[in-house]
């Protein structure tokens, strides 16, 4: 598989590692980003070769949430288009979300807004100690809306209510704590945990271990198309209100939103 924006390999057992590609921008998620991430999941899905998916990231960072380029170019767009570019997110999520193989997140460095939505979505999520998370939207007059149905299935809502709409970053023991990661360990021994996680599942019959996770899903928070929907309609009304383009604004200029403290 050959993308621009992702690495996807995969060893003689059927292990692929998916591996987010832009380490210069510490993997920040841009509309291209989306859209491979979207098209390598529905690849590996229906590959019977592949057992099991590891998710990563390349260089320091996990993923640093929203390319600025891209929420640059989304200022400019109209509601109805800029709902189309959220859509890529919530259908990229969804897409790795049902994903029929195990799901194994790799997470180092650091991981905001959707690249937290990202780590929600794998079926388990292992932490290198020195992490840190957090839901960075409402710093900007935004929220996190459609990463909002994977990080509540995950965390539950009582959980998700102490870092969710706060902004605050918080380190791995925390994350552990909250259920986003399953468990943190040192970062040299991140793969090793990886491969702990990845080795029961090649003593599993695929089909049953695809079944399963269904079950799962179907007897969890359903996140069908009408959910998606409603995320995606939530954020486009934010968009539009005068506190998103002033904090979106005061980032991009650098300078301190309006309410911020003095």
């Amino acid at each position: 598989m050959s993308f621009e924006t992702i690495s996807v390999t995969c060893d003689a057992r059927g292990v692929a590692t998916l591996m987010l590609d832009r380490a210069d921008k510490h993997n920040a998620m841009s509309a291209q980003m989306l859209a491979d991430l979207t098209q390598a999941a529905a690849q590996l899905g229906a590959d019977d070769a592949v057992r099991v998916v590891i998710l990563a990231g390349a260089g320091k960072s996990f993923c640093a949430g929203g390319d600025l380029g891209w929420m640059q170019q989304q200022m400019a767009l109209s509601p109805d288009d800029r709902a189309r570019e959220a859509g890529k997110l919530a259908h990229m999520l969804q897409a790795l979300n049902t994903l029929p193989k195990p799901l194994i997140g790799a997470v180092h460095g650091n991981a905001f807004g959707g690249g937290v939505g990202m780590a929600s979505v794998c079926d388990i999520a292992i932490g290198a100690d020195h992490i840190r998370m957090g839901f960075t939207e409402t710093r900007l007059g935004i929220i996190p809306a459609t990463i909002g149905p994977y990080v509540i299935a995950r965390m539950g809502e009582g959980r998700a209510r102490r870092v969710f709409m706060n902004a605050r970053l918080f380190k791995a023991d925390e994350a552990v704590d909250l259920g986003l990661l399953a468990r943190a360990v040192p970062a040299d021994d991140l793969a090793e945990a990886v491969e702990a996680e990845v080795a029961p599942y090649l003593s599993c019959a695929p089909g049953a271990v695809a079944a399963a996770k269904k079950l799962a899903r179907d007897l969890g928070p359903r996140i069908d198309a009408d959910t998606i929907d409603m995320t995606i309609g939530a954020l486009k009304s934010r968009w539009e209100t005068e506190e998103a383009q002033e904090g979106i604004g005061a980032f991009f200029d650098k300078r301190k939103a309006a309410w911020m403290p003095a």
